[in-house]
């Protein structure tokens, strides 16, 4: 799908077919890196490319890739989406109420992954962008994304390895960026209904389009950003349960994480707005909902015993400096 807002201001400094390029080449590494971590004997990603039929109110099309029962990964996807449609979605003009009814363009690459073993942590990726525009106006292009992590059995290292690689790849676009978006991942993924965090955080960046220091053009600054964050997951990430994939686990473990996911599924459902943006736009389900776990459990007015290894994730929860 071409890009039919950014072709219709000649102004326009940028090409949808870069940045599409990027984003289907991540994805393709993503999933690269996933298999070889599951090992020659491991689970392996099914492919479902997808095609919005003609006169839907959301066009466009993508390719979800999934993993379900393989030996590392209980479940996981990557997914690619480039959608279009003729008015922005209410969850998307929330903050700019000047563009309601404004025609868009969305495209990026969305990431989760749901370990087996319990001390191996869930982590979600994201990376977009967004145009929007009206006729006889120039289009307007933005940026978003991030990555966080949701342990359930914390182990400090791990989450400081996390923060660490986080930081440095944020480190090129000024000192002040990565304690930005580390604030704003730490106050978004938030379950306002329960006041408790989803996990550990990360970074968190949305509605992106602005130049800084040694840097004259938004868009480039933005794009490169937005790279940046999306080549560093794997580093961030795949170490981690490389490491922690051998931990011995038993029914104990496994019921305390599905209890936890509960938390991960509430958040997803409730106030994540790339799930409200989607859904609200018309999107494909099945995909916009790849990210929610295969096995949960909620209990009525549950928590852990006080000194049990299950209490350790509570301790962690509230935000601090990792690194």
């Amino acid at each position: 799908m071409t890009s039919g807002i950014a072709q219709s201001n000649a102004s326009v400094k940028f090409d949808a077919l870069v940045l599409k390029t990027y984003f289907t080449g991540l994805q393709t590494r993503l999933v690269a890196a996933v298999e070889a971590l599951e090992g020659e004997h491991g689970g392996r990603f099914r492919s479902d490319p997808w095609q919005k039929e003609a006169g839907q109110p959301l066009g466009g099309s993508g390719l979800t890739c999934i993993i379900e029962g393989g030996r590392v990964f209980e479940r996981g996807g990557v997914a690619f989406s480039h959608v279009s449609g003729a008015a922005l979605p209410a969850s998307a003009t929330a903050k700019r109420p000047e563009l309601a009814g404004s025609a868009f363009e969305a495209m990026g690459v969305s990431l989760v992954l749901h370990p087996h073993n319990p001390y191996c942590p869930t982590a979600h990726m994201n990376v977009r962008t967004l145009i929007a525009g009206k006729a006889g106006e120039a289009p307007l292009v933005w940026f978003g994304g991030g990555m966080d992590l949701t342990p359930y059995y914390p182990f400090a290292e791990d989450i400081r390895h996390f923060h660490g690689t986080c930081k440095q790849a944020l480190s090129p676009f000024g000192e002040d960026v990565h304690a930005r978006y580390k604030k704003w991942c730490d106050e978004y993924f938030f379950l306002k209904h329960r006041n408790e965090p989803r996990g550990v955080g990360g970074i968190f960046f949305d509605d992106l389009n602005e130049a800084g220091e040694g840097w004259s053009d938004p868009f480039e600054r933005s794009f490169a950003l937005t790279r940046a964050v999306g080549d560093a997951f794997s580093t961030a990430y795949l170490p981690i349960v490389e490491k922690r994939q051998v931990t011995p686990y038993g029914e104990r473990q496994r019921d305390f994480q599905a209890y936890r996911r509960g938390r991960y599924v509430e958040f997803n459902l409730v106030w994540d707005r790339g799930t409200l943006f989607g859904l609200q736009s018309g999107g494909r389900t099945e995909s916009i909902l790849m990210s929610l776990p295969p096995v949960v459990k909620w209990r009525y007015d549950w928590t852990p015993e006080p000194g049990t290894p299950e209490a350790l994730i509570y301790e962690v929860l509230p935000p601090r400096d990792w690194v």
